[in-house]
């Protein structure tokens, strides 16, 4: 499903992965996050896919949004595990949108 965001400018948290084999907990973990994502202060939508490479767009309303949902707790403890168990590698891109149109 694709998110509804405000007007622009907002921020977009681009998370670009590779998995590794099996899924250790992930579908679980990213259910939680998910979750609780959804209840942080500025958290604006989520958009995600997955083939051989992952991408979860999570957008936000400011930076400080941006870096208060990367400090919680609970988030720690899944980018732990992701780094431990979960991919191979991953990228994370932060932008501001400046303009956005749709169909």
């Amino acid at each position: 499903m694709i998110a509804q965001t405000p007007a622009a400018p907002y921020y977009a948290v681009i998370f670009t992965s590779t998995r590794t084999e099996g899924d250790n907990g992930y579908e679980d973990m990213a259910e939680e996050m998910d979750k609780l994502a959804k209840q942080q202060d500025g958290f604006l939508g989520v958009e995600s896919a997955r083939n051989e490479i992952g991408i979860t767009v999570s957008y936000w309303k400011s930076i400080e949004a941006i870096k208060n949902w990367k400090a919680n707790t609970h988030h720690l403890i899944a980018q732990k595990q992701g780094r431990d168990a979960w991919y191979k590698n991953y990228k994370v891109r932060i932008c501001k949108v400046e303009r956005d149109y749709e169909f």
